[in-house]
């Protein structure tokens, strides 16, 4: 399967280069940055460490995107939109694990998915997405007397908050819960907030060092705790994520897929 990577001079484009290459079954094809980059020109290989591939970084997507089977966008929100614009032109897989969209960018995307075979998830982990399951389960099995809080820490460089992840983890408790997300979510306390809300899924962010992501669900009542976490030590395990997830894609029909999909969940 021939795969393009855009974005692919930052350190996710670099550990999705290393991914496509150490994958049976796929190879590196395109190789994306935006104008003006000093990437631009270089062997996609060599600045992944990997030696020459012979794969050159351009910025010209649209003759990318003709010759390549899939493209593996973790990006920035506006990029993103129009990848999935040029993937359904293409009638390529796009998979996007891009965070931080509006509303109005996740309309965009649906739209490109009628002609475009998209996969989405802010984070492409098997771990993440057992995470996401358990939660799921666990919010429909206990009732509102357990407060229901989403802890996420990441490193100092990261825009967007909370993470991708941790509001797909509230979206998994809301669901289980039957309720709408946006009607119970509690973000950014400070001073006197008076007592917490019965029901409200309340999220906390960190921004430190060099972190490459925890999340933690903590299901609290009184006199008990549940507490499940998940650490990320490596972007290679989203890399490789979404890699599996273009090579799941192959031969699907055009439409909105998720990581669920990809593994039978």
């Amino acid at each position: 399967m021939k795969i393009a990577i855009v974005g692919a001079a930052g350190r996710m484009g670099r550990e999705l280069i290393r991914a496509v290459h150490a994958t049976e079954g796929a190879t590196l094809a395109g190789a994306i940055e935006q104008k003006g980059s000093l990437a631009l020109g270089q062997d996609a290989g060599l600045l992944a460490g990997l030696g020459k591939l012979g794969v050159i970084i351009t910025d010209d997507a649209l003759e990318t995107f003709a010759k390549v089977d899939a493209v593996l966008d973790f990006t920035v929100p506006a990029a993103s939109v129009a990848f999935a614009g040029l993937a359904a032109n293409a009638r390529i897989v796009h998979v996007c694990g891009t965070t931080g969209t509006s509303a109005r960018d996740d309309a965009a995307i649906k739209a490109a998915a009628r002609h475009a075979t998209i996969i989405r998830a802010g984070n492409m982990s098997l771990g993440v997405n057992l995470l996401l399951a358990v939660t799921k389960k666990i919010a429909a099995a206990l009732d509102p007397d357990f407060d229901i809080e989403i802890i996420e820490t990441h490193h100092r460089m990261k825009v967007d908050a909370p993470s991708g992840t941790a509001l797909m983890l509230g979206e998994a408790a809301a669901a289980g819960r039957g309720v709408d997300l946006a009607k119970v979510s509690a973000r950014g306390r400070d001073g006197h907030t008076g007592a917490r809300t019965r029901g409200d899924i309340g999220f906390a962010v960190v921004r430190a060092g060099s972190v490459v992501g925890d999340h933690t669900v903590i299901f609290a009542a009184d006199g008990e705790r549940i507490e499940i976490t998940h650490k990320a030590d490596d972007r290679g395990i989203c890399a490789r994520g979404a890699v599996k997830a273009a090579l799941w894609g192959r031969g699907k029909p055009p439409g909105l897929y998720s990581m669920m999909d990809v593994l039978g969940m």
